[in-house]
């Protein structure tokens, strides 16, 4: 194969992509006809946002989610012997909290040229806002959804972030953010430090950096909003 894989980040919510995207970005993505996204609708719509210079019906949109098997892989792959194609995400960061990354390390295995383009990532934009250590952290993805495995999940990445002196982030689905938030609270202790960075990038963007003790005292409700968890244990 002698194609290229660009990896398209998207708007982490509403608003132009251009508020989000360099103009040499999103001409790259205009130049494009072949995507690779987990949800078709969405990339549409963002496709038709960006100011695509031919029609929607022209642009071919093949699925990858959770749900694509491995042996779906090459068929996606296959356009980049002919043309250069996107991975799109559905919000962000191509395969950062995002599927995709099966996909380009068959692109590398391939000889696909893999080009990641500029544009927003929640986690990395949560951790330059924090002010928590940045030269040592660690994403986790999602935490246990049962209510012990949680807390005690979340006692295990505490310890680990005061042994190591290592920032921990991970994410929620956001219906869960507020039960996700009340389980730090009990679990963590009084000086450790959390940052809550909701809807990133965003008109109503808040990013909050407090000791537990703190936050305990504030009462705070985050709602089903898109949101980065981060803490980071005291010595």
């Amino acid at each position: 194969m002698s194609g290229v894989l660009y990896l398209i980040p998207t708007p982490l919510g509403p608003g132009a992509p251009g508020d989000v995207l360099p103009a040499a970005v999103q001409a790259r993505v205009r130049s494009l006809r072949y995507f690779i996204a987990e949800r078709p609708r969405s990339a549409r719509a963002f496709l038709k946002e960006i100011g695509l210079p031919c029609p929607l019906a022209e642009v071919r949109i093949a699925t990858l989610d959770e749900q694509t098997p491995p042996e779906g892989l090459p068929d996606l792959l296959a356009p980049l012997e002919r043309e250069a194609g996107g991975l799109l995400s559905e919000a962000g960061a191509p395969a950062v909290a995002d599927p995709g990354a099966a996909l380009i390390r068959l692109a590398h295995a391939r000889g696909v040229r893999v080009a990641p383009l500029v544009g927003p990532s929640a986690v990395l934009l949560a951790l330059m806002a924090s002010g928590l250590e940045g030269q040592r952290f660690a994403f986790h993805g999602s935490l246990p959804v049962d209510e012990r495995a949680l807390g005690h999940r979340v006692r295990e990445l505490e310890s680990e972030s005061r042994r190591l002196r290592q920032t921990q982030v991970f994410i929620e689905t956001p219906y869960r953010n507020d039960r996700l938030l009340r389980a730090l609270l009990r679990a963590c202790k009084p000086a450790t430090l959390l940052c809550v960075a909701t809807e990133l990038t965003l008109a109503t963007e808040s990013v909050r950096t407090r000791d537990v003790a703190a936050w305990r005292g504030a009462a705070v409700q985050i709602g089903k909003r898109p949101t980065v968890f981060l803490l980071l244990a005291s010595a």
